[in-house]
């Protein structure tokens, strides 16, 4: 599938396509760029099949409610949220303020004064002091003979629908950071619980080694490795414990509540079922919001090269001003004597130092940088699903063998330390390394899940997912919804 975008109504025409985008000079000299990108597959190259179009509930996946309310409260009290629905508001009253350049414009003016009139005398002065008040109204209208206003307005239009679109996209991003942060912790709590188990089982070791110590049957050598292994274990559960706090802190900034490690988690990490592919290559170009973000900055970038272009013809103003006395003030707003005094100007550069043939360069070479980012949204959105999809299918395995290593670990060190207690045909060295075979084998396996799990994260907010239905901070915008 080739993909085209309209830049500029006359002037752009760009693309991730084979055919080569165009933007006329003032004299209608063409100047080209080119922007290629691949054609779509009509299926994922790395699970080989096209999918359905995904839904918008991938949370629920998860049959996590706590996950589901803490993207809730992350969509209602998230600061930098509410800084992207600002800069939408934002976006929306530029262009309100580019529609009013198109419209006539009338400002009023108000004077007051005293003036003295008379003349001097050898006998005196016989001048006579009076108050005079004025009104003063200026009309002025710019005529869109080229269209140059109106390709202004359409670039202001376009910012906004982009700055829509970069909203849908930080929602649906933060929803997933929120859900990752949350997977994270509970990755981190098992990890510490891990540690504290470690813990457990070396002071086991070392209470069973000094008291073969004191009965003849170990050596020194022993009683000090055991001790030092314990040692170590303590060392490690300080530093799971920090991360464990950092992430709880970091979960609660997204939440945008104070950082204070208080989150509770469940150390349970969910159990995913096979991926099913949805959607397909091509669909995924009219589902993520970045991409329709890139779409409308083109057209904002060809827009403003059009009007570039076009403020090196001649503008034709309209203007007009009556300016009166007190006695005369009702003639300040005759229509009759405003539409008398009305003068039209014809206004054309003709020498600006370069000025204007700078503006259009830089207009069309930002159209052709905005061309090229869209390119590469799109290769790396293509990149990011089937990186996904490639790593839940190495991760599944990956669950699977380490689930083996952990019981063979389990059944390893069980051997070692009932030969360690009984016969002592097995060293010290032997049982802690058993231990430490099957502690490894476990943390790696809760390791394994939570990637496996952050991964699907990963691949629905790589898809463009929509949004579950959640009490966010903002209205679904028009990006979001044209994108489900």
């Amino acid at each position: 599938m080739k993909r085209s975008i309209l830049l500029a109504g006359t002037a752009i025409l760009a693309a991730c396509a084979s055919s080569p985008a165009k933007l006329s000079g003032l004299a209608g000299e063409p100047v080209e760029f080119f922007a290629q990108a691949p054609d779509a597959p009509s299926e994922w190259a790395a699970s080989g099949v096209a999918g359905k179009a995904p839904k918008g509930d991938w949370l629920a996946q998860f049959n996590d409610p706590v996950m589901l309310s803490l993207v809730s409260e992350a969509l209602t009290n998230n600061p930098t949220l509410k800084s992207r629905a600002a800069a939408v508001r934002a976006a929306e009253a530029a262009t309100r303020s580019a529609r009013s350049s198109g419209r006539p414009s009338l400002d009023a003016s108000v004077s007051a004064g005293e003036t003295s009139t008379g003349f001097a005398t050898t006998s005196g002065s016989d001048r006579t002091n009076s108050e005079v008040y004025g009104v003063g109204l200026d009309a002025s209208w710019e005529l869109d003979l080229w269209g140059r206003i109106r390709a202004s307005v359409n670039a202001a239009q376009a910012d906004y629908t982009a700055s829509e679109a970069d909203l849908a996209a930080a929602e649906l991003s933060l929803a997933a950071q929120t859900a990752i942060a949350w997977i994270n912790l509970n990755d981190a709590l098992a990890q510490e619980h891990v540690a504290e188990q470690t813990y457990d089982a070396r002071d086991r070791v070392r209470l069973l080694t000094e008291r073969r110590f004191q009965r003849g049957v170990a050596d020194a050598l022993d009683v000090r490795t055991a001790r030092s292994a314990l040692a170590n274990a303590e060392a490690t559960i300080a530093a799971r414990r920090q991360i464990t706090g950092e992430t709880a802190r970091y979960l609660e900034t997204l939440l945008g509540r104070y950082p204070a490690a208080e989150i509770a988690a469940s150390a349970e990490l969910p159990a995913l079922g096979p991926l099913q592919p949805e959607g397909n290559p091509a669909l995924l170009l009219s589902r993520r919001p970045d991409i329709a973000a890139s779409e409308a900055r083109i057209e904002a970038a060809g827009m403003r090269a059009e009007a570039a272009r076009l403020a090196m013809l001649p503008a034709l103003r309209l203007t007009g001003s009556v300016s009166t006395s007190q006695a005369e003030l009702a003639d300040a707003f005759d229509p009759e004597l405003i539409a008398a005094r009305l003068v039209g100007s014809l206004i054309a550069p003709i020498f600006t130092g370069g000025r204007l043939d700078a503006q259009r360069d830089a207009a069309v070479a930002q159209a052709e940088a905005a061309v090229a980012n869209y390119v590469s949204t799109t290769l790396s959105a293509w990149s990011e699903v089937e990186n996904a999809l490639a790593a839940d299918e190495y991760l599944s395995v990956q669950e699977q063998a380490q689930a083996r290593a952990l019981e063979e670990a389990r059944a390893a060190e069980d051997l070692a330390l009932r030969n360690y207690t009984t016969s002592g045909s097995v060293t010290i060295f032997n049982l802690i390394d058993a231990q430490t075979r099957r502690l490894t084998a476990e943390s790696q396996l809760i390791s394994v899940r939570s990637n496996r799990a952050t991964n699907r994260i990963s691949y629905h907010l790589a898809l463009g997912g929509g949004l579950p239905v959640l009490t966010a901070s903002t209205p679904t915008t028009s990006a979001e919804a044209a994108a489900e």
